[in-house]
């Protein structure tokens, strides 16, 4: 054991999307702050971040139906969406600062042009669907979405789905050129080879198994060296756990008030993937379907084109499921080790209410390989099981905590809990993650950092140039961003040109 006391400014625990980005974040703000970074796997993005463990969707709720819901009067509430694309706007426009910076290098390695669109079958559903369009393409966020269910334009904007179709039910599709597929394992990896070369270190084959505070409000890590089998002490003024399904136990180890009375419910996913070229050439888009009643939104169903190592491939999915680890690579024995004095009134009020959850988790489960076709061809009709292989998605712990609305309420989201003086924050929940990280990561920021936040408003603004702004109430800086970001990061033209 190594008992000497390494001290540093920065430690992130966790080599994912969000340490990437609050770390890059921090050191064009504060380079002369000292950052670690500790992983306990051996690279980056192996986890939650990693391309095979996540849709790729640059979430910007242009095909996600989940984030438009109908109010009991009929009317399309969009607010959630504008969030959400407010939000992907800021990490395009993050995105480009650091290519024009020369900070990271060919953008169309992580991210690339492609159409979204939502996918829906019934009269009710059709109807919805309508309605939706109606309210989003008159926002100027939305601009350029098309609407149809005229199965010969259908036909002709997705023929792996509407070949073989009998047209029993009325369908209809909304389509937005300006959708893209982001490879996040790719882009973390990028922002840590970026950090490496500017004297961040990161420190993989560590894992950090305690947390506490110190005399002078420092926090003292107690880190595994896994390769030397060492024991080591480090500690910084400032900590983010962002572990993926792992900061929840980080969290509740550093004591904090706000750690209290929350829970996690782990759910891992399938994802079936077209091993045959000739099928993966008749896609070209992200489809989002509605998700069947009792399952959580992040099982939406959705066939997607996707650019993994700059080949094209396909997937749908995903399926969900029951593991109690927290992340793919953790123990059989976290969930229930998650289970303390002060949340197990949360988590056993969870598990009451969520009994048709727990109901869809199980049947998900028990589904066979011919059931996971059946579902598959409830979007490719003509799909044959010789073309198609079986991966497994990422975990994802959705937060579980006490609210306005009850004891136990399970929280479909990215949420951030922090410590009331800013010392140590955690990141938890799923969707629309990876896609808002740079929304998040200024959030944490400005929560954690608030006597730095006048010094450093300038820089973000040059970083970020609609940082502050409601792009919502400023249709021409959205055109403005629109452009100029498709510009750098090599989008389609399609982009450029917004009615």
């Amino acid at each position: 054991m190594n008992n000497k006391e390494i001290k540093t400014d920065v430690i992130l625990i966790g080599a994912g999307i969000m340490s990437a980005t609050l770390g890059t974040l921090l050191k064009e703000l504060v380079p002369e702050w000292e950052i670690k970074v500790f992983e306990k796997l051996a690279n980056a993005g192996e986890e939650s971040s990693n391309e095979w463990n996540n849709a790729g969707t640059g979430h910007s709720a242009l095909c996600e139906l989940n984030y438009t819901s109908e109010k009991p009067d009929g009317s399309i509430d969009i607010s959630k969406a504008i969030n959400i694309n407010e939000q992907f706007q800021l990490s395009r426009q993050f995105w480009s600062y650091l290519v024009n910076s020369n900070l990271i290098r060919n953008p169309q390695d992580f991210i690339k042009s492609l159409p979204h669109m939502s996918l829906v079958e019934g009269e009710q559903n059709v109807t919805f669907l309508k309605k939706r369009f109606e309210a989003l393409s008159n926002n100027p966020l939305f601009q350029g979405m098309e609407i149809s269910d005229d199965h010969e334009k259908l036909l002709e904007w997705i023929p792996l789905i509407m070949e073989g179709r009998t047209m029993d039910e009325p369908i209809a599709a909304t389509k937005i050129d300006s959708g893209t597929d982001v490879n996040f394992g790719a882009l973390t990896r990028m922002l840590f080879d970026h950090l490496e070369s500017h004297h961040v270190e990161i420190n993989y084959n560590h894992s950090v198994e305690d947390i506490k505070r110190t005399s002078d409000g420092s926090w003292e890590l107690k880190v595994w060296n896994i390769g030397t089998g060492n024991i080591e002490r480090h500690t910084a003024k400032f900590v983010f756990i962002g572990g993926g399904g792992g900061s929840l136990p980080l969290l509740q180890k550093t004591g904090i008030p706000e750690s209290k009375h929350i829970g996690g419910f782990p759910v891992s996913g399938l994802f079936m993937v077209c091993n045959n070229p000739a099928v993966v050439a008749q896609h070209h888009a992200k489809v989002y379907g509605k998700a069947k009643v009792g399952a959580p939104p992040m099982s939406v169903p959705h066939l997607d084109t996707r650019y993994i190592n700059n080949k094209k491939t396909l997937l749908f999915g995903p399926f969900a499921g029951f593991s109690p680890k927290f992340l793919k690579t953790g123990s059989n024995f976290d969930l229930i080790g998650s289970v303390k004095p002060n949340n197990v009134i949360t988590m056993l009020a969870a598990g009451i209410k969520e009994l048709s959850l727990t109901k869809y988790l199980i049947q998900q489960v028990m589904l066979s390989n011919e059931k996971r076709m059946e579902e598959l061809r409830e979007f490719i009709p003509n799909a044959k099981s010789e073309d198609w292989d079986t991966v497994v998605a990422g975990q994802r712990v959705q937060v579980i905590k006490d609210t306005e609305a009850g004891k136990g309420t399970l929280q479909f989201g990215t949420e951030v809990i922090t410590a009331a003086d800013g010392s140590i924050a955690a990141l938890l929940g799923a969707s629309p993650g990876a896609s808002t990280a740079v929304h998040v990561m200024l959030e944490v920021i400005k929560k954690c950092f608030p006597t730095y936040m006048n010094e450093w408003e300038s820089k973000i603004k040059k970083m970020i140039p609609s940082y502050g702004i409601s792009l919502m109430d400023n249709p021409e800086l959205i055109h403005e961003i629109h452009t100029s970001t498709a510009k750098t990061l090599g989008l389609s033209e399609k982009e450029l040109v917004l009615s």
